[in-house]
């Protein structure tokens, strides 16, 4: 058993943790089994992400005071909290699928960028691309003017070069 010592270690950790991220879900686990949860837990560290079982009374303390306190009514029953620091779409993507495929995975609530929201609404932010694909898209949206400039700018020189040999060649001929 854990000495009052080490509990208050334990929650300072998790508070220091959850100070620095504002994306988390709070999920219930029951009935799932070890090797399921073991899956989880792999899936989530391929996707660099965190996955914590918490103790309910230790989770509410941690939470007070970071962006995560909205959660803090969640922490009833048997408890785990997913989160990232930067990345929520791949949070709800991995945990969406791993729950769609193991039904004792059920979503509690969630917290994304600081603002709470619905159970509802974590399928929905899986759905939407990653940070790094929309960030590809814009780019590619910014970059296409400028390469069609560059196409046309291209065509210009390129016809006027090959008038200019029409031209010469016509006057060779004639010569």
């Amino acid at each position: 058993m854990k000495t009052r010592e080490q509990k208050q270690q334990d929650i300072a950790a998790l508070k220091q943790e959850f100070s620095n991220t504002g994306n988390a879900l709070v999920v219930s686990f029951q009935g799932l089994t070890v090797g399921k949860d073991w899956e989880l837990r792999r899936a989530l560290e391929k996707a660099e992400l965190n996955y914590r079982v918490v103790k309910n009374t230790l989770g509410k303390i941690a939470v007070e005071g970071t962006p995560l306190e909205p959660l803090k009514d969640h922490f009833v029953g048997m408890t785990a909290i997913a989160y990232s620091e930067t990345d929520p779409v791949g949070l709800a993507k991995v945990l969406s699928k791993f729950a769609k495929e193991n039904a004792q995975l059920t979503f509690k609530a969630g917290v994304v960028e600081g603002r709470v929201i619905n159970v509802k609404d974590v399928d929905a932010l899986a759905a939407l691309p990653s940070k790094e694909e929309l960030i590809s898209k814009l780019m590619f949206v910014l970059n296409s003017p400028a390469q069609r400039i560059a196409t046309a700018v291209n065509g210009v020189a390129r016809n006027l070069a090959v008038v200019i040999k029409q031209i010469a060649d016509q006057k060779g001929g004639q010569a």
